[in-house]
């Protein structure tokens, strides 16, 4: 008998806010397929961490992919007119698809749904950068950096820090 590939998918979600004046808000999902096992972190303030964690669903040949959002809020200002999104993909079959991930800084009133995934994932958009695992990206808006990895496996590990030039 051949050697058998593992067919679990998962993306572990590690979420840094190493701004001084921005907290990460109202997390909203979208998954293309698969589920949201760990719900992500509702809040992550200033200086502190969040995760979560993506699961495929069980006995589908289908991966973990879906893009998330936080709200920005500025603490000086008392606004969230701008929210993080992150686009995720660890498919199935590792022989047609690739692990990629995607991050940018999107408009506070645009909603996170298949749209928002599908454009992070198959477009080229200026408000966005995307890249297959085993990358590093960094996207910059105004005062606001993210950046972000994603391991190559079957099990991706995707870490996403969020920092400002703004102390």
């Amino acid at each position: 008998m051949g050697n058998l590939l593992p067919t679990h998918r998962q993306c572990a979600v590690q979420i840094n806010n190493n701004c001084t004046s921005y907290v990460l808000r109202n997390p909203r999902v979208y998954t293309d397929s698969g589920h949201c096992n760990e719900a992500l972190t509702p809040t992550i303030g200033p200086s502190s961490d969040g995760h979560g964690l993506f699961m495929k669903t069980p006995y589908t040949a289908r991966g973990a992919v879906g893009v998330f959002t936080y709200d920005l809020y500025n603490e000086t200002t008392k606004r969230d007119d701008n929210k993080v999104a992150v686009m995720f993909s660890n498919p199935y079959d590792l022989n047609i698809y690739s692990n990629c991930f995607a991050v940018g800084i999107i408009d506070g009133n645009q909603p996170c749904d298949q749209s928002l995934y599908e454009t992070m994932c198959y477009h080229t958009l200026e408000w966005f950068v995307r890249a297959q695992a085993g990358s590093y990206l960094t996207y910059s808006k105004g005062d606001v950096t993210i950046s972000a990895t994603m391991t190559d496996a079957y099990q991706v590990d995707l870490t996403v820090t969020v920092s400002s030039t703004v102390c």
